[in-house]
């Protein structure tokens, strides 16, 4: 191996192990880890200036086709993928303008009412909300208010949330493999290689369908003698909250309603209008600040943006691995060792990534992976459609079996161990690892049968 493919493993394995480690913030790790790159691959590996410029990518936001394209992807699949980081920060813009208005405490509380706060139906229905929110809003945001209701519902009808918060976790990282922009790897994915919302309905969609079905029945086996003993209970209805008391501000909450339902529609059909990913976050959270008036510096406040700038270091770190071509030498271990093999690549491609996934934050693996599966499809004859489809499902379930494997996992549990409900490793896994291990099952079968 060359200077500059071992410095960029170096910098990229230590990046990986920081931010498992989780001592210093993960944007912190990845920015400096990118700089890194910059100085020691690009500079004294290189000796490469238009290394860094491709990397850094800046020029491809200027062009029209990074914000309507009416051919394939505008955007490059090298360096920065700005696409992500603009359509990531205008939904955290809109969901922010939501979450103000009180929508989400609203919706939950207005669910329970209508199944009469029933355990066993409410444990049901917020499973499948928690899936079907999480196709169009970022898991993290769903779990952090499904797990704040669920504790206080806990509270008033006097049963364990910890079972219904893992089932929720659960769903909201299956729901979010279902659509371009339910879960970070998939907007990466859809954005590199040009997928519309609607490709990934069609195809992890249908098979998160089929998993959400399996994880319901799953659940129920699991958690039924927790769940009957609450359902069980003497509890006084009219002590509960009225689902209207979420709401803080009427004419917000149907402004940030209608916003909501627009993105959604411009997320369903920008495959026929041909705007980009890029384009609709920008103009969602345009409209987003221009209805929120007076609070547009709140708004703007709350954006996440150390996740941003996570997303910036990452995409830098990984650039060295492409410009070196190291993750062409990755391609090709995996075209020899499945010898071609559609199967066998599908296989090792799933379980890989579930597994790293399990134990490593999914975001950046997904990158990492994208141009390894650009590579094996030229070179193996491999349809990248079959690759990409796989890799989605890899990383999106596989996160959901241990408490550190999605950024969803650790709000959840976060929000149960505040409330006096510590949920430890063993528990956690003890429910989880066989749900992960047999919806990950389910994809490889489905992919074979379909796409094999």
């Amino acid at each position: 191996m060359t200077l500059a493919q071992i410095l960029a493993l170096i910098i990229f394995v230590a990046m990986f192990v920081l931010v498992v480690m989780d001592k210093i913030e993960r944007h912190i790790v990845t920015l400096v880890c990118g700089v890194l790159t910059f100085v020691f691959v690009f500079g004294l590996g290189l000796h490469s200036m238009e290394a860094v410029i491709e990397t850094l990518n800046v020029k491809g936001i200027f062009t029209l086709e990074f914000w309507y394209s009416a051919g394939e992807s505008g955007e490059s699949t090298s360096g920065i993928n700005w696409a992500t980081i603009i359509f990531l920060a205008g939904m955290m813009i809109m969901v922010e303008g939501m979450a103000k208005a009180g929508f989400f405490r609203w919706l939950c509380m207005k669910l329970a009412k209508m199944v009469n706060y029933k355990t066993i139906p409410l444990f049901i229905t917020f499973m499948i909300m928690s899936a079907i929110l999480s196709m169009f809003i970022d898991s993290i945001t769903v779990i952090l208010f499904l797990a704040a209701v669920t504790v206080e519902l806990a509270r008033l009808l006097r049963f364990d949330p910890v079972p219904m918060i893992l089932a929720e976790i659960f769903c909201a990282n299956l729901g979010g493999s279902a659509t371009m922009c339910g879960d970070p790897p998939n907007i990466i994915i859809g954005t590199s290689l040009g997928y519309s919302f609607a490709d990934f309905l069609t195809n992890t969609g249908l098979i998160a369908g089929f998993g959400l079905v399996i994880s319901v029945v799953y659940f129920y086996v699991v958690c039924r003698k927790d769940l009957k003993l609450a359902s069980n209970q003497d509890i006084d209805l009219s002590s509960m909250p009225a689902p209207k008391e979420a709401i803080t501000n009427m004419k917000d909450f149907v402004v940030s309603s209608v916003i909501f339902m627009l993105a959604v529609v411009l997320l369903v059909t920008h495959s026929m209008t041909h705007l980009s990913v890029a384009f609709i976050g920008t103009f969602i959270a345009i409209i987003t600040l221009l209805a929120a008036g007076k609070d547009i510096v709140y708004l703007l406040k709350k954006v996440d943006y150390k996740t941003l700038l996570f997303f910036v270091g990452l995409f830098m770190v990984v650039g060295g691995l492409e410009q070196t071509g190291v993750l062409e030498i990755i391609a090709e271990f995996i075209g020899r060792v499945s010898g071609g093999n559609v199967f066998l690549m599908v296989s090792i491609i799933l379980w890989v990534s579930a597994i790293a996934s399990a134990f490593v934050d999914n975001i950046p693996f997904a990158a990492t992976m994208i141009p390894v599966i650009q590579s094996l499809a030229a070179t193996s004859g491999v349809s990248l459609d079959t690759l990409a489809w796989t890799l989605s499902m890899g990383t999106d379930i596989g996160g959901s079996a241990t408490p550190i494997g999605a950024s969803a996992n650790v709000v959840g549990t976060s929000v149960a161990a505040k409330n006096g409900h510590p949920i430890t490793w063993g528990r956690y896994c003890k429910i989880m690892a066989p749900a992960t291990i047999m919806i990950v099952a389910l994809s490889m079968i489905m992919i074979f049968v379909r796409y094999c």
